[in-house]
């Protein structure tokens, strides 16, 4: 659950709606920014706790258990801030590599927007894939949806079905465990992003062999 939009967040109102004494209010902005720091510099993820955020923060605990609804709540709040401006310009088109490329392109080039993303924001998402229900969340349906509409149009008359696995299997391939793996095994970023890139072409031309 993420905050209202130009809303403060506040200890002075109850969940009754009267007021009381408490904090004062605290832009949700500020919130997540300490979130940030603290997932930022924390050993594991794990370790970073609401008591914390929230002392952090300025606010009370409820008050961020009202607002955000949950740990991961706030976790996924802070994913949508980090993860708007990708989605701003997929959805402007400019990425992943403008309306003149080819679908099976954009498909390869959404892939590799997605692992610099998760690598610029590392701390964060091993916060999000060590929680539940990651794959339910609503920034993991984009993900998928735009991976699979890319699939389906550079494999006309493939099954449904193929496209939709095809799109799972890829993002697989990016959670943050098998990324690291990968470069502490000795895998440079740039060995890595080549190699998913002929993957994934790989297997969009398999799904275009799977017809209905």
């Amino acid at each position: 659950m993420s905050p209202k939009k130009n809303s403060n967040i506040s200890d002075h109102e109850s969940e009754t709606g009267k007021l009381r004494r408490g904090r004062p209010a605290v832009p949700p902005a500020l919130v997540l920014k300490a979130a940030d720091a603290l997932f930022a510099n924390a050993d594991s993820p794990g370790t970073v706790t609401m008591d914390a955020i929230a002392a952090a923060a300025g606010v009370g605990k409820g008050t961020l258990f009202r607002a955000f609804g949950s740990r991961e709540g706030l976790l996924h709040a802070l994913w949508a801030a980090r993860l708007a401006a990708l989605r701003d310009d997929v959805a402007s088109g400019d990425l992943p590599g403008g309306a003149k490329t080819s679908s099976r392109d954009r498909a390869v080039a959404f892939l590799d927007a997605l692992l610099l993303f998760k690598l610029k924001n590392i701390y964060l998402i091993r916060a999000l894939e060590l929680g539940p229900g990651v794959l339910q969340s609503e920034h993991y349906k984009w993900m998928h949806g735009q991976l699979q509409h890319f699939i389906e149009d550079a494999s006309p008359g493939a099954k449904a079905a193929a496209a939709v696995f095809a799109g799972h299997a890829l993002l697989a391939g990016l959670h943050i465990d098998l990324v690291e793996e990968m470069i502490a095994g000795g895998l440079s970023v740039e060995a890595i992003r080549e190699a998913q890139a002929a993957h994934a072409r790989a297997v969009i031309d398999s799904a275009r062999g799977t017809r209905s």
